[in-house]
């Protein structure tokens, strides 16, 4: 400790009228040199990590980005969709996600019901989809947020 006591420099900022004005700008620009990196990084980061064509849907509360593996689908193959989850404003992780897809035209779903596993807090994998003829699909994510569940709705066409 110096000889000016624990708070010389708190001191000597007050008696420069701009010590503390600088120290204060010197700390906000590191701040802000950490920050800008992760931030934008967060919010560029959906669906990043999917390879190949992807589809994107806006919700509310949500977007979702997914492509199917394969791409095209098949009419009577099994197929699977890798996709992110992610939380647009205060919207929080969700506990769960849901997929399903129904042909609204001819008012009925498929015969299979999807497995989706989480892969990381954001991306996900449905397996186990089947579209037995071709036509209009409405694929749809349900998403389990704490109080609410939202529902993102795209649009496959088989030929």
């Amino acid at each position: 400790m110096s000889a000016a006591g624990p708070h010389a420099l708190d001191n000597e900022s007050a008696r420069s009228p701009r010590g503390g004005a600088a120290r204060s700008a010197v700390r906000v620009a590191a701040l802000f040199a950490i920050c800008l990196p992760l931030c934008t990084g967060i919010a560029r980061a959906c669906g990043e990590a999917l390879v190949g064509p992807t589809r994107k849907i806006d919700g509310a509360s949500y977007t979702v980005v997914f492509k199917t593996v394969p791409d095209p689908v098949q009419v009577g193959a099994h197929f699977a969709l890798d996709f992110a989850v992610c939380p647009r404003g205060s919207a929080g992780v969700p506990r769960a996600v849901r997929v399903d897809a129904n042909m609204p035209e001819h008012r009925h779903g498929m015969n299979y019901r999807p497995v989706v596993t989480a892969k990381s807090s954001t991306m996900y994998r449905a397996e186990g989809l089947l579209f037995h003829m071709p036509g209009r699909w409405d694929l749809t994510f349900d998403i389990d947020a704490p109080g609410r569940v939202e529902r993102l709705t795209g649009v496959l066409r088989l030929e």
